[in-house]
């Protein structure tokens, strides 16, 4: 399920750029509630930065591209990117969609937003990551996962073409675990009863450790600089339940 040998490469850099991690990144999460405090993977993820790694969570619950940008979080972002940037290589994981595609309109503008967003992190000093959005739990009657976020799913995978930016595939990779190991025991990542959206402490670290994989699988040595539990780096490659201790 998870590839332990990771072949990718990071190939829209500049021609300066090395294959390789010169300095300590400093991630900045942007996002919706399923990246943000109470109910997504952010809170499990910034604290499992190590050797000299820094980061911040500043997704926000509710937000859209278009909303996230206008209440001033994006600001936020682009200013961490830019006081990081001669100390670190800002990385900017940028995951929206569950919110977006609630109207035409949000649907509308996302590609262009997501766009606009990679350009203004390259100006800030930073690297862009586009991740398509963590999966819901809603399941079908055959025990597969709805795709119900596939409209969002190819719009960022649409910007991530248009920008050559890095993505990372967390809808899928998220799906595919979820479905390994069946709707019993993934609900019990959820935030609350019957709320099969966001996730609960058990699930940050699950989906923090799901995102960890995919960034080294992006940018190869970025692990150095996450800690992530072998059990669940084992548990998520074999596609067995992990329920943190």
């Amino acid at each position: 399920m998870f590839p332990s040998k990771y072949l990718h490469s990071l190939l829209w850099l500049t021609p300066t750029a090395k294959f390789c991690i010169a300095q300590a990144p400093a991630f900045f999460l942007a996002g919706d509630s399923t990246t943000a405090p109470l109910g997504g993977w952010g809170p499990a993820f910034i604290p499992s930065l190590t050797n000299g790694s820094i980061g911040t969570n500043f997704a926000a619950s509710g937000r859209t591209t278009t909303s996230f940008r206008a209440d001033g979080y994006w600001d936020q972002v682009l200013e961490a990117v830019a006081e990081s940037a001669a100390t670190h290589i800002p990385y900017v994981t940028i995951q929206f969609g569950h919110n977006d595609q609630k109207t035409d309109a949000g649907l509308e503008v996302f590609v262009d937003n997501l766009v606009e967003m990679d350009g203004e992190v390259r100006a800030a000093g930073g690297v862009p990551i586009f991740l398509t959005p963590l999966s819901r739990r809603n399941y079908d009657a055959d025990g597969r996962i709805t795709r119900d976020l596939a409209n969002v799913v190819e719009l960022t995978e649409q910007a991530a073409v248009e920008t050559g930016a890095l993505l990372g595939d967390l809808n899928a990779r998220s799906m595919e675990y979820l479905e390994a190991i069946g709707e019993e025991n993934a609900i019990t990542y959820d935030y609350k009863e019957g709320d099969r959206t966001h996730i609960n402490q058990a699930g940050e670290v699950v989906f923090a450790g799901v995102v960890a994989l995919l960034l080294d699988e992006l940018v190869p040595g970025l692990s150095e600089y996450i800690v992530t539990d072998e059990k669940l780096v084992k548990a998520l490659e074999a596609g067995e339940y992990y329920y943190p201790e």
